[in-house]
């Protein structure tokens, strides 16, 4: 056993939910460590993502589609609209909402995480094979 795992009873060990946890806190922590070299955090980099796949969107569609409190969507744009990664406007079919957009410095940044990212998940993967990481993929899917 290594030794940042922490003590599990053998039983304990063979469990599914078990596994998948410990094997989801690594994951957590090298993506966040990698993600961290450039500045930015899971949440921001995931809201970055979002918003560079959805197009413009309002901050009450982010939330949803992130499954992200809208209290702390909010902060979490301000954040990145502080670093001039996102754009907030008025919404021109309805005023009271706010429309997000990904910047130029923000697209920059979140292609040079997304390979930080992929660099991080093939460390975590990398006592896999390619069709061992695949088939952990898919089955991870379906679990969810």
């Amino acid at each position: 056993m290594a030794d940042n795992t922490p003590y599990a009873p053998a039983r304990i060990r063979t469990l599914p939910s078990w596994l998948l946890g410990r094997a989801a806190a690594r994951g957590h922590r090298l993506v966040g460590e990698a993600l961290a070299t450039e500045g930015i955090r899971m949440m921001h980099h995931a809201v970055l993502s979002a918003v560079a796949e959805l197009g413009p969107l309002s901050q009450a569609e982010l939330s949803r589609s992130l499954a992200i409190d809208p209290k702390d969507m909010v902060a979490i744009v301000n954040d990145l609209q502080r670093e001039a990664l996102l754009t907030r406007a008025p919404d021109p079919r309805d005023r009271r909402k706010n429309t997000v957009t990904i910047s130029p410095a923000g697209q920059e940044l979140l292609l040079r995480t997304e390979q930080l990212g992929d660099r991080a998940n093939a460390e975590l993967t990398a006592a896999l094979t390619p069709e061992e990481r695949a088939q952990l993929v898919s089955l991870l899917a379906r679990i969810l």
